[in-house]
């Protein structure tokens, strides 16, 4: 026999007595009182999210990463999604024969490769996450920087100095590329039509060349032409961290500054920092690394007390 409480689902023998049931709603209740508070500071925001590394690759990972951002869309915030891809370039790139050189984390494009790079950003990984999305609930539309004219990209410049001569030489990185201008209209037309954008970060020439964008800067400089009150960047670390391994809750622009410049912060997350100071110098509230391999994560920092990541505010 079954029997129904209250308009909730029928309950069946052998399911968990009311009493559990209770107890889970209850908790779930105050989940949701607690959330109210952020859900009302962030309703009509422009959020950007920098989707990548272990997030993107593992599969329970990536169902509450969409899952995470269609919720995003149902109470309110408007999400832009920028996504990497390393991992499906370098696959395609194998398949095809075609070796890749890394020069300071980037990616040595030729013409060849950049169509390669292309296909596997706009195409396959581009659609992969906007279905994550779509499958969650919510309407999510891919395009590349290229569409609408949103990222008018310049080639990269990179120097490295000459340990004999002490000479600046250029170090040619072909079509890989950095945002000269962002134009969001594309972005706005999407938001006010309901549509959260999925943005490959691949960008065009002044004379029409195709340029590769690390996705980092791409989403950066999205975060800064929107003015999004939040740029949230998944990584595969905590945050940035303190000399005892702890993660740094909040940085100020000066403080961040300071702390690349005694050696604190190095490596791969200079870069990440940077890119996070660029956003808020132009526009863009704040930027949050986060660790990209914490389920739910961008919901524990913008609905709960307990933000997981660094804070970077100008």
């Amino acid at each position: 026999m079954t029997k129904t409480i209250h308009g909730t689902q029928p309950r069946n023998a052998g399911e968990p007595p009311i009493a559990a049931d209770m107890t889970d709603a209850q908790q779930q209740a105050a989940i949701l009182a607690g959330a109210l508070p952020y859900l009302r500071r962030y309703a009509g925001d422009t959020i950007v999210v920098k989707y990548g590394g272990h997030a993107m690759g593992e599969g329970r990972l990536a169902d509450a990463f969409g899952h995470d951002i269609a919720l995003l869309k149902l109470v309110g915030v408007n999400p832009i999604v920028v996504h990497g891809g390393g991992p499906q370039i370098s696959s395609m790139l194998e398949r095809l024969k075609l070796r890749s050189e890394f020069i300071d984390g980037l990616r040595v494009t030729d013409q060849s490769m950049v169509d390669v790079i292309e296909m596997v950003l706009s195409g396959s990984v581009n659609k992969q996450v906007a279905e994550l999305i779509n499958r969650a609930g919510a309407l999510a539309v891919g395009i590349s920087g290229k569409d609408g004219g949103l990222i008018m990209a310049r080639k990269l410049v990179r120097t490295r100095r000459d340990p004999d001569s002490e000479i600046e030489k250029v170090i040619d990185l072909g079509f890989v590329g950095e945002p000269e201008k962002i134009d969001p209209r594309v972005l706005y037309a999407l938001l006010g039509s309901g549509l959260i954008p999925v943005i490959a970060p691949v960008g065009v020439g002044a004379d029409g060349e195709t340029y590769n964008i690390n996705a980092d800067t791409a989403a950066g400089a999205i975060a800064g032409a929107v003015h999004a009150t939040r740029l949230l960047m998944l990584t595969d670390v905590p945050g940035v961290l303190d000399e005892h391994g702890q993660v740094i809750e909040e940085l100020t622009a000066e403080e961040a500054y300071r702390l690349i410049r005694e050696g604190q912060i190095t490596g791969g997350m200079i870069p990440k920092v940077e890119t996070c100071l660029q956003a808020v110098r132009a526009g863009a509230k704040a930027a949050v690394i986060l660790d990209g391999r914490v389920p739910h994560t961008c919901l524990l920092e913008l609905f709960t007390r307990a933000g997981p990541g660094t804070l970077i505010t100008a």
